[in-house]
């Protein structure tokens, strides 16, 4: 058999549970704009409510959540006429082929996933079956557009690897080269942005302290204080890297600094080693604010036009289904779906 060639393409989503902070920003969506910029790949990138509702959403809360991460996509600066920007309810073929996937997936399978084990925790009987096939709708999410690289974090590297399974048991047991197998795109300083309280945490927007994070719709002000209130330690900047390996609090700052400047730690250590937390705090709050400042209001602009986001959302869904009809319907004539 012929080893298949697919277009090089991106698929990445966002989950629209609200409260979209830096780690949000620094962990997927500026990794999705340098994507979209390189030219490199097909961009295709989606608010992923199918997922949000494995767990019980307040519908309008649902629908203001989806509307505010679109509009965070485009502040950013993911560009809906260079990338396909879409929610993956409007593209029916997700959820008809994560069917399919449900069909070739193994219990065993889903049960091994952390995030499943993480989530359910002691009252799996209590979870939704959504909740445990979650990692075949993420699989159908990549893999309905043929997409040949996802930008993941550690988080959701495990679930990368089953959708790499599930294409391959696909095309083994029908005999075909018909699903890619998909790379992963883990790079970046601050792929796993922490809190600014706790530096051996991951930022969240569910912490009890609006000082851990910084949202992406808080004005300048907020994120100076912020920045100037994070948890520290009384050493100096090192010259090295290695001396940040038993100091979480500066290092997620180090690393802040490097994403939002984009350049290496390293770069950031050369230029600052020997500061004091006094001084490199109030240069870090300048560059937040000047890289962070912007995209809150362009946010806050976009989401007073709800009808313009709605008119993006409904074209980018058409755009998407461009591709996902002819694939969803050659798996269909694979399985020997009478159509």
């Amino acid at each position: 058999m012929t080893e298949a060639s697919f277009t090089p393409r991106v698929f990445s989503g966002i989950q629209p549970s609200g409260g979209l902070t830096l780690g949000n920003y620094l962990g997927a969506m500026k990794r999705f704009v340098d994507m979209q910029d390189a030219g490199a790949h097909e961009t295709v990138y989606c608010m992923v409510d199918l997922h949000a509702i494995t767990v019980w959403q307040d519908p309008a809360d649902l629908q203001k959540n989806t509307r505010e991460l679109a509009a965070g996509f485009i502040a950013s600066g993911i560009d809906p006429e260079k990338s396909i920007l879409f929610n993956q309810s409007r593209v029916p073929e997700h959820a008809q082929l994560a069917w399919v996937f449900n069909c070739v997936a193994r219990m065993g399978w889903m049960g091994r996933m952390t995030q499943w084990k993480d989530k359910a925790g002691k009252n799996a009987e209590q979870a939704s079956l959504g909740l445990f096939a979650y990692p075949a709708l993420m699989a159908a999410d990549i893999l309905i557009y043929h997409a040949t690289h996802v930008p993941v974090g550690e988080d959701q590297k495990q679930h990368l690897e089953l959708t790499r399974d599930i294409a391959a048991k696909f095309n083994h047991d029908f005999g075909v080269d018909f699903f890619p197998i998909t790379e992963p795109v883990i790079e970046g300083a601050a792929t796993r942005v922490m809190s600014l309280r706790d530096g051996t945490k991951k930022m969240s927007k569910s912490d009890p302290s609006d000082l851990s994070r910084i949202n992406m719709t808080d004005d300048a002000d907020a994120i100076a204080k912020k920045i100037r209130k994070a948890k520290t330690d009384p050493e100096p900047l090192p010259s090295e890297l290695k001396g940040l390996d038993d100091r979480p609090d500066a290092r997620n700052l180090v690393n802040i600094y490097a994403a939002l400047a984009e350049v290496s730690p390293q770069a950031v250590l050369d230029d600052h080693a020997g500061q004091q937390f006094g001084t490199f705090k109030p240069i870090l709050a300048e560059l937040a604010v000047e890289k962070l400042a912007p995209i809150g209001s362009e946010m806050s602009r976009l989401m007073a036009d709800q009808p313009e986001i709605d008119r993006i959302l409904a074209r980018g869904a058409e755009r998407a289904r461009e591709i996902t009809e002819p694939i969803l319907a050659k798996t269909y004539d694979i399985v020997g779906m009478v159509r």
